[in-house]
């Protein structure tokens, strides 16, 4: 009995405390607030701030502000509750901040009511700000270029003093004042591409073991066999293999596998490698452009704009053998003279010796590379059907060919990887993510927009012409990324660009123009670290004097192609 009883009295208890609990929750509504915060070309706008107010008043929660932040597509949401019937009489709005862009205040108007729910959706523009983060981004940029160009300090260290200047102001003065604050610790992990130090690091194990298999002295004897002493001929063969081979792996990797060559050439000739090499990288730059694998804006452009393989090859295959014409040309101009300075008497006499002292020297190791870099080009290509970055399926090569080559790692990491070049990408990721965040790409790519004034011709050339330029001193990655929805639109709005003629036109500028200073591409970078590390470094205004020429007539070829043809 005493138990029957004691049960009742907790039953009623409880009843009582949920009756108290649904009574209180009744007497409070509940205010849900959502939506997308965007920029002026609709992409999501990530780590915005955002305030509810009630009457011009902050909502708080136990005395403190509530606050919210968006999600990395620009999601947001908000959820606050307000006395019964308050909302009605209430005025609510949002307060949106982050630095480098204007803060907003948004009033909500109706609100969907359900029960005691009010939902309202909102979503919100996110206009820039230029201010001091601005500036300084810009200033430390140029800076950065300038101590390269002048050759003031090594371009490792150069990239690491720029990276660590934004960061520190960010977090010293932009600590107290968020008007510089440019970009956060965890935003330049983010602008650090992985996938390229990956690729590069991965490659560079994968060459430096097959290196000790005499393979690539092998193909120096094989290379000047085929160009039967002639120096011209030679770098002709060199540029013409460089670009056809680029097509189809990653500029980068190309040159990996292709210095080590010209190194033995060199050596065999003695003379400088580099009338060779510069050719060779401006080569690679332009061979990746004919596919949608060959180079990264090209990967970029055919996902959003919907393009295949074929497409590509159709659309800029004929114009990259069209335009290696004026650059074979212009080769001989500025290297003709050194390739006849290069005199071999006894053509037949090298040949044979070289035949004697470049063998192979490890046949079983040489198999297993071979095979090894068979699979990482099969999976390069098969890659986007995998969804798989290249980066993975060059450190499961290397990782691969480490554990059957027994080789020394120490030694392999030590004498083959080249750090300071990898140091360099990632100072210069961290100094082009802070130009991305605060909007200096952003205003060049408004430029497009706002002066293409609806004329297909000028929208091709503007196109054309500030992405070869902007890639030419910017890291083309984020530029394209920052194009495609302006292109997308202007592929829309403008007569005749159903054509897909925009794509082709940011495409070759943005890849072409990677030839115009010695760090405007990936494999110019690369290069320039292996020549440094074989004794031959290659100075930034040096490079100048032939790259910026070089680019500017083949982005000239590309107007008229386009123009034209496409």
């Amino acid at each position: 009995m005493k138990t029957a009883v004691k049960g009742i009295f907790i039953f009623l208890i409880v009843l009582f405390l949920a009756t108290t609990v649904s009574a209180g929750e009744v007497d409070r509504d509940r205010i849900i607030i959502s939506g997308h915060i965007k920029d002026l070309h609709g992409y999501g706008v990530d780590e915005a701030e955002l305030k509810v107010l009630v009457n011009g008043e902050v909502y708080k929660v136990n005395n403190e502000e509530y606050l919210t932040k968006s999600a990395p597509e620009g999601t947001y949401y908000a959820e606050i509750e307000l006395e019964k019937g308050m909302i009605e009489t209430s005025k609510i709005s949002l307060e949106v901040a982050k630095p480098t862009y204007r803060t907003e205040r948004i009033e909500l108007g109706e609100f969907a009511n359900k029960g005691n729910e009010y939902i309202a959706s909102k979503d919100i523009i996110f206009i820039r700000a230029i201010g001091p983060a601005f500036y300084i981004a810009t200033a430390v940029l140029a800076l950065i270029y300038i101590l390269i160009s002048f050759e003031v300090f090594h371009r490792t260290v150069a990239a690491l003093l720029g990276a660590a200047m934004l960061l520190f102001i960010t977090y010293t003065i932009g600590t107290f004042d968020s008007d510089y604050f440019i970009i956060s610790f965890e935003k330049a992990l983010y602008y650090i591409d992985f996938n390229v130090i990956g690729l590069l690091l991965g490659m560079m194990i994968l060459v430096g073991i097959m290196k000790a298999t005499g393979v690539f002295q092998w193909l120096a004897y094989k290379s000047y066999q085929a160009a039967k002493g002639r120096i011209w001929q030679l770098a002709v063969i060199l540029v013409c293999v460089t670009a056809f081979t680029s097509a189809f792996l990653d500029n980068v990797t190309t040159m990996i596998l292709l210095c080590p060559v010209i190194f033995e050439i060199a050596l065999t000739l003695k003379t400088s490698p580099l009338k060779f090499l510069v050719p060779m990288f401006i080569a690679s730059n332009f061979g990746g452009t004919a596919t949608l694998i060959g180079d990264p804006p090209n990967i970029m452009i055919g996902s959003y704009a919907g393009l295949t393989f074929n497409d590509f090859v159709i659309a800029l295959a004929p114009f990259v053998a069209i335009s290696m014409i004026p650059f074979i040309a212009m080769m001989y101009f500025f290297w003709g003279k050194e390739y006849r300075g290069v005199v071999v008497e006894d053509v037949d006499g090298l040949l044979e010796k070289l035949r004697e002292e470049y063998r192979i020297t490890d046949f079983k190791l040489l198999k297993y590379g071979l095979g090894v870099l068979a699979f990482v080009i099969f999976l390069f290509l098969i890659h986007g059907v995998l969804h798989m970055e290249v980066s993975i399926a060059a450190l499961t090569g290397a990782a691969i060919l480490l554990v059957i080559s027994r080789a020394d790692v120490s030694k392999v990491l030590l004498n083959e990887v080249e750090w300071p070049t990898l140091i360099f990408f990632v100072g210069l990721f961290v100094i082009v993510g802070a130009t991305v965040e605060t909007g200096v790409i952003e205003m060049i790519a408004k430029i497009v927009a706002d002066q293409s004034g609806g004329n297909l011709t000028v929208a091709i050339l503007l196109i054309l012409w500030i992405s070869a330029i902007s890639s030419a001193f910017v890291d083309n990655i984020p530029f394209t990324a920052t194009m495609l929805p302006i292109v997308g639109y202007l592929s829309q709005v403008i007569p005749g660009a159903e054509s897909m003629v925009l794509w082709w036109a940011l495409s070759i500028g943005a890849c072409y123009g990677g030839n115009g200073t010695l760090i405007g591409a990936s494999a110019n970078v690369v290069t320039a670290g292996l020549a440094e590390r074989a004794g031959y470094p290659i100075s930034f205004n040096e490079y100048l004097k032939v790259g910026m020429p070089i680019m500017l007539v083949s982005v000239l070829v590309a107007s008229i192609y386009i123009l034209i043809v496409l």
